[in-house]
């Protein structure tokens, strides 16, 4: 093993007890303003000042608390790096799961409940490396601010999007930024542990659909039927064949992942054909194929009150995801695939994120994850949906997607973000402590 610093059997046993602890506090987010984040506020917080910070705790609406720490690195021209994390987790019902998803039960080497994968477990592991460094009398280079933000898994607007736009003054300094949904373990193959880094994010465009008619008797003739409209307009766009559009995070994917394959392809040239090399890619393909084209996938219908009355007007939600530079190609095909009797509004948009791969940044990050498992090969990717980082850009900075984990093999990370029985093996996050300390001290 790397020689592992501060890090300190302290450190291992402390990561697993607060990633237990914060999952045993419901942070439920139903949307629509139904959470209530500030149990684990006031957590996290103390575990901060215990570790000598002075975290400030923030709230736009009562209960919906976010919590940022800095702390003051050695070189002080040098620009300051954000980690954040979300407190908020998404339902779960009890009754679908193995053990109680509130019950952070540690059974077996694993830690199991809501929030073990996203993303409680760095929350707990940003908390176990700062301790560890207050006891190791540890400074980073840069200024470091560590934000754990409310309401990230409805619309961010009690959350990142409140500190960005109200407490900016927080994050000065700041140009870069780390959180979820990179370096972990993906599986790609016998003897092929592939680390994905996110260094983009497709835009959240989701959009609301009405379709308006003329009210009437079930039994009669209706030409103008709203219900129909929408019908017809959501089975255009569940239909539809998005074309290929390649970003350069996707390109500088696919290269590396076709090298790491031994497959000879050129994602730069004119005649590349994408869905040829995802075919060859195999499992790896998964990191990939969601964030080669745009998207819009129906996902709610209303309409009606009784079976024998059409009504006047129906409603649909669509979850659509943008590609960087894709979003005018979106509107133009949404305004077609819906038609002249259906309108479209954007029912909550954020932006599409790009982070350059050839980055000093990017460069430790992937020496980082390398230096603690040789095998492994950290790889760029665009994540599919969108994190924090979207808020926090509004504020200039560039966010890559790293809380590192090394999982065992057939450990299915993707099918337990919001599943069920969601959990994380405590190896996992000791690995993730030990990269995570070793990154920021570095970067």
């Amino acid at each position: 093993m790397a020689d592992e610093g501060p890090v300190d059997d302290v450190a291992l046993d402390e990561v697993v007890r607060f990633t237990s602890e914060l999952i045993r506090i419901d942070t439920t987010n139903r949307g629509g303003g139904d959470c209530q984040e500030r149990p684990a506020a006031e957590y996290v917080a103390e575990r901060l000042a215990e570790a000598g910070l002075e975290p400030v705790m923030l709230e736009r609406t009562p209960g919906r608390t976010n919590v940022v720490a800095r702390i003051e690195g050695t070189d002080p021209s040098a620009d300051a790096l954000l980690v954040h994390g979300h407190l908020d987790v998404v339902p779960a019902e009890a009754a679908d799961w193995s053990v109680h998803p509130f019950s952070g039960e540690v059974r077996d080497g694993v830690v199991w409940g809501r929030g073990a994968v996203d993303m409680k477990n760095m929350d707990a592991m940003v908390l176990s490396v700062v301790r560890a460094w207050a006891r190791g009398g540890v400074r980073p280079r840069r200024d470091i601010v560590i934000a754990y933000t409310a309401d990230e898994e409805a619309s961010a607007v009690d959350g990142s999007g409140f500190l960005a736009d109200e407490h900016p003054e927080l994050f000065e300094g700041c140009t870069e930024g780390i959180s979820e949904s990179g370096a972990f373990t993906f599986h790609a193959g016998p003897g092929m542990n592939l680390y994905p880094i996110a260094a983009g994010e497709r835009g959240t465009a989701w959009l609301k659909l009405t379709a308006r008619g003329k009210a009437g008797h079930g039994s009669k003739v209706n030409r103008a039927n709203a219900v129909s409209r929408l019908a017809a307009a959501v089975a255009r766009i569940g239909d539809y064949e998005w074309p290929v559009r390649l970003t350069p995070t996707v390109r500088a994917a696919l290269r590396e992942l076709a090298a790491l394959h031994g497959i000879e392809a050129d994602p730069y040239a004119r005649d590349f054909d994408v869905d040829d090399l995802l075919v060859k890619l195999g499992p790896a393909a998964a990191l990939v194929e969601s964030t080669v084209r745009n998207s819009a996938n129906p996902t709610m219908l209303d309409a009606g009150y009784k079976v024998n009355v059409i009504p006047g007007e129906a409603t649909a939600y669509v979850d659509g995801r943008m590609l960087p530079g894709g979003e005018e190609e979106f509107r133009e095909t949404l305004d077609r695939l819906t038609g002249p009797d259906v309108e479209w509004e954007f029912h909550h948009r954020e932006v599409p994120l790009q982070a350059p791969v050839d980055s000093p940044t990017f460069t430790k990050l992937r020496a980082a994850v390398e230096r603690f498992d040789p095998d492994g090969h950290a790889v760029p990717y665009c994540m599919a949906g969108g994190t924090d980082a979207k808020q926090f850009s509004r504020l200039g900075i560039t966010g890559y997607g790293f809380s590192p984990l090394k999982l065992p093999p057939g450990f299915d990370y993707y099918a337990l973000f919001h599943g069920v029985d969601e959990r994380i093996p405590v190896d996992s996050l000791h690995f993730g402590v030990r990269v995570l300390d070793h990154y920021l001290q570095s970067a």
